[in-house]
């Protein structure tokens, strides 16, 4: 899970960074409804926490921008204004989900799960592929009723190919996804290649459908036959 965090409060911007990372959820942030555009322009994410009381404006406007570019991202508010009628339109406009400041840190990461499963993987909780199945819960994968163990990169490698199967997946794409901003500092993406080689030879060890298909020149792409 890929995840931009939009918030001016530089402090509570590190703790909810801090506890995502923990959690071994990817994120990045903003302080401004300008530096958010220019992250969702410029990168791809799952879910946008969203802060609506931004110091160059209401974070409101980010949701208009994401309708208007029809960009692919869940849109969860969380915000100190309260009232029924904020809460009301700022779903109406067209976020998936609103939080009231404070909140525990425990309830954001299950609504962000929530907001994933949902909207990203179906609603599933789990998924099958072929004889392969993945507990989004657990974040466990087993082939054919056996656990395979898979290092966290691994299994956000394969959630991300399940999530975007039905298009081509460039290298820099899973890079970003993976890495994030660290993408920048990294010499070539042949570590991609990498992660894709030992997550199939793991699958296929198991005696799993080989589901990856490797596009040559563009990147990879999940095989629906497989």
């Amino acid at each position: 899970m890929k995840v931009l965090l939009t918030e001016d409060n530089v402090d509570l911007q590190n703790n909810i960074l801090t506890y995502l990372q923990n959690e071994g959820i990817l994120c990045e942030c903003a302080t401004s409804i300008q530096a958010c555009q220019d992250r969702l322009v410029a990168f791809e994410y799952d879910i946008l926490i969203l802060d609506r009381m931004l110091p160059d404006g209401d974070g409101i406007e980010i949701i208009q921008f994401v309708k208007s570019r029809n960009i692919n991202i869940s849109i969860l508010i969380a915000s100190a204004k309260n009232e029924l009628d904020d809460k009301v339109e700022g779903l109406n406009l067209g976020a998936d989900d609103y939080i009231t400041k404070p909140y525990f840190m425990t309830e954001l990461i299950a609504r962000l799960k929530a907001l994933y499963r949902r909207n990203t993987l179906g609603g599933n909780q789990k998924l099958q592929i072929g004889n392969i199945t993945i507990d989004t819960d657990k974040q466990e994968v087993c082939i054919n009723n056996t656990l395979i163990p898979l290092t966290k990169k691994e299994y956000d490698l394969l959630l991300y190919i399940y999530a975007n199967k039905n298009r081509i997946i460039t290298k820099l794409a899973i890079a970003e996804h993976l890495w994030g901003d660290f993408t920048d500092t990294l010499g070539s993406l042949d570590f991609v290649y990498q992660h894709i080689k030992n997550l199939r030879k793991k699958i296929i060890s198991a005696g799993g459908n080989d589901f990856i298909q490797t596009v040559y020149g563009s990147g990879y792409k999940y095989a629906i036959d497989a």
